[in-house]
């Protein structure tokens, strides 16, 4: 079988997908277009920011209608939350409301940069592992806090490409890979990803996934732009695995000298 058309699937939490795009729910201009979008995308999770999600009101519309949760995974986050308390206190209600287990961790510094406090986060993954649940932790482009945060037990490590909504891509490529090559669970580029190449290169870098939002949601169509999402993914992911040629500072023809015919 062709290598683009075998499984290639990925586990987090014993979980299996085959899917490595990650996309959120929030910042687009109606549900309808968050449906279309995520369908477009061919994304198997989804992040959904617990404290903007109406869980209770059944007059109001609702996320589930229009992306159910009994096609999609949803991953519960803590977007929003500053400090330690309040990301472990929003993911506790959102089990009671959804008996999620599986969730996404992250604690955000002060603006404009809303850079991961990650004093913060290790106080909070701890309470949270404490307490059974299984953390995809958003953090630094550290790669001891990362090594810090897998060693406590945190079943994914989601390093920023860039500060959150920056569309900067991946501006640290070394800690990227410095990160993936010493974990042994889940490396996901998270945050910063502007466009389609952010995303192929990011997986080219041995990432397990990608997850981001505003790169679809801002975009002027977002159903195109997460069609292209989940195409550059696949090719960073095959790029990946092909291999790519050394980088030399010579030239080398691709056509050689031997064998051509003589003047």
């Amino acid at each position: 079988m062709d290598s683009l058309t075998e499984p290639d699937a990925w586990t987090v939490a014993g979980r299996s997908f085959r899917s490595r795009l990650i996309v959120g729910t929030g910042r687009y201009k109606s549900l309808e277009e968050t449906a279309a979008a995520i369908e477009a995308s061919g994304a198997e999770i989804v992040t959904v920011a617990v404290r903007r999600v109406n869980l209770s009101d059944p007059n109001a519309p609702m996320l589930q209608d229009f992306v159910p949760p009994t096609r999609y995974t949803y991953l519960p986050n803590t977007a929003g939350c500053h400090t330690a308390q309040e990301a472990v206190r929003t993911l506790r209600l959102a089990r009671e409301a959804g008996g999620w287990n599986l969730v996404k961790l992250e604690v955000l510094g002060p603006p404009p940069f809303l850079y991961p406090d990650m004093a913060a986060t290790f106080e909070a993954a701890a309470a949270l592992i404490a307490d059974g649940f299984e953390v995809m932790v958003y953090c630094a482009d550290d790669p001891v806090a990362a090594k810090r945060l897998e060693e406590m037990g945190c079943v994914a490590i989601m390093p920023l490409g860039a500060p959150i909504g920056s569309g900067m891509g991946v501006v640290n490529p070394f800690l990227i890979r410095a990160i993936k090559q010493q974990a042994k669970v889940p490396v996901l580029v998270d945050a910063g990803i502007g466009t389609a190449s952010d995303a192929a290169f990011a997986m080219e870098l041995g990432c397990d996934a990608v997850l981001l939002n505003s790169a679809i949601a801002h975009a002027s169509d977002p159903v195109r732009m997460a069609r292209a999402m989940k195409h550059a993914v696949i090719a960073g992911r095959e790029a990946f695995l092909a291999g790519r040629m050394p980088r030399a500072y010579r030239a080398d023809a691709s056509s050689p000298m031997e064998g051509r015919i003589a003047p």
